[in-house]
């Protein structure tokens, strides 16, 4: 009887960002981001799960290698984010906040289309070491 494992890789990248809503005025935006919303941007030190589940191979006893899961991580996602202004210098948030809500589904859709769609993909992003999100829910 086959069974389902998961497996996980964690990642980490740095990067600012500000979390604005050029809809409403400035009172609103600092009314309602705080801090994050400081104009000269701020950052942090993101840590990244990736979690996949699926059928391991009969052949390997692998569900996804792990070196081509860290690569395909490092390529599409930490490369395109790390050291980077989230808000100026990535183009999926050039009309989206990047909350960190916002910053998980980004990379999951990203990490969505390099996968086989036979695994089931989780991503867990950690803001900070108190605050982090996990999509989908």
């Amino acid at each position: 009887m086959k069974q389902k494992i998961a497996v996980y890789r964690k990642e980490h990248f740095n990067a600012a960002h500000r979390l604005h809503n050029p809809l409403w005025s400035d009172e609103e935006n600092k009314k309602v981001f705080g801090k994050c919303n400081n104009p000269s941007f701020h950052g942090h030190n993101y840590e990244l799960i990736v979690k996949v589940i699926g059928y391991p191979d009969e052949q390997t006893g692998y569900l996804v290698d792990m070196k081509i899961l860290s690569d395909i991580i490092q390529d599409h996602v930490v490369e395109k984010f790390d050291h980077k202004n989230l808000n100026l210098d990535v183009e999926e948030f050039k009309d989206l906040n990047p909350t960190a809500e916002n910053i998980a589904m980004v990379i999951w859709n990203i990490l969505r289309a390099q996968l086989d769609t036979a695994l089931d993909l989780y991503v867990t992003l950690f803001e900070t070491e108190r605050n982090y999100v996990e999509y989908p829910a």
